[in-house]
């Protein structure tokens, strides 16, 4: 299967089980384990925008760094920039946050309410250059899926 039929399966499952009457941190928690599992990424999951910084959310994976400033490192610039950022090699990114050394490449999407950036869909792969624009296109539409109380 390939990896557009693999998200294009996993699309309406995520929307299937995403709730309006649940917890934003349950829906994370979800959508990451259900990334985590169709993929085999090494980390997968959620940085929270808590004042000036990105706090640790759900996620799937090992040990991951707690709190990430605002411009800084590849979670912390996508907030900035507003954008989805995709980082074939994480040693060529400037001001690369190494939580761990395994990590080579790195695609972060923003997760917005209305215009505001909420949280960032963080997912770190052991190899150079897993994600490309399928993974911008098709992670972008699953972060608007999130289904929360306001």
């Amino acid at each position: 299967m390939t990896k557009q039929e693999q998200y294009q399966s996993l699309l309406p499952q995520i929307q299937a089980v995403m709730d309006e009457n649940v917890d934003l941190i349950a829906n994370m928690a979800n959508m990451a384990a259900m990334l985590h599992e169709t993929f085999g990424f090494w980390w997968t999951g959620f940085y929270r925008v808590t004042g000036n910084e990105l706090v640790l959310g759900p996620f799937q994976g090992p040990l991951a760094c707690t709190r990430i400033p605002f411009g800084r490192g590849v979670c912390g610039s996508a907030w900035k920039e507003r954008r989805t950022l995709v980082v074939p090699d994480v040693e060529q990114f400037p001001g690369h946050i190494a939580c761990s050394s395994a990590s080579r490449s790195e695609i972060v999407v923003p997760v917005f309410h209305g215009d505001e950036i909420i949280a960032v869909l963080d997912i770190d792969s052991d190899r150079l250059g897993t994600f490309d624009g399928t993974d911008a296109e098709y992670l972008e539409q699953l972060v608007k899926s999130l289904r929360f109380k306001v």
